[in-house]
């Protein structure tokens, strides 16, 4: 099958207060960044009218860029549960926003964006937003000073990365994985 000549990935880091996205446009090996943002949650009191906005923004969001793919950061594991599960809901309605218009998803853990984008597991979310703009080499003036945006446009740069490698590498987490997708290979062993 042959792969798609260009195509549109959204990232998102999921926020109950803000919300960061960002829009990479794909064009074989090459992405450069189409937009990136945040949805702004602070004039919620209400947990609910903060779900559905999210619903409403990210829906349109997808109908303003059509994208192909949804990679979306996991919610991170912290000590404050009700935190959590908050975050874990407006991820989730994120997700059913996509969902609602067939757009596949992908989600990844914090530590693997930063992986990804800056070599390090650890990174710092200026680090990320620094490499970020070498790596897709964005203009000062097209920053913004929510390091969410940065963070979204992240989970969409490291889907790109990640869908750059061989499936074999990319989907093979045990030795049961692989002679599964290699018999051929593996046969009389």
């Amino acid at each position: 099958m042959a792969e798609k000549a260009e195509r549109i990935i959204l990232g998102i880091d999921p926020g109950t207060t803000i919300m960061g996205y960002g829009v990479l446009r794909v064009a074989g090996r090459r992405a450069a960044m189409e937009t990136m943002g945040v949805i702004d949650l602070r004039a919620y009191s209400d947990h609910y009218l903060k779900l559905g906005h999210i619903f409403e923004r990210v829906t349109g969001i997808i109908e303003g860029y059509l994208p192909d793919e949804l990679a979306i950061e996991a919610p991170f594991f912290g000590k404050n549960v009700q935190s959590m599960l908050k975050l874990g809901r407006a991820q989730g309605v994120a997700m059913a926003a996509a969902i609602s218009r067939q757009v596949p998803i992908t989600e990844y853990a914090p530590m693997r964006i930063k992986m990804a984008i800056t070599g390090s597991g650890s990174a710092s979310k200026e680090q990320v937003a620094y490499m970020l703009r070498q790596m897709l080499k964005i203009p000062n003036d097209a920053m913004l000073p929510w390091l969410d945006a940065t963070d979204g446009l992240a989970a969409a740069y490291c889907h790109f990365i990640e869908s750059q490698r061989p499936v074999s590498q990319s989907h093979i987490r045990s030795w049961k994985d692989f002679a599964r997708q290699n018999k051929e290979k593996v046969k009389g062993l």
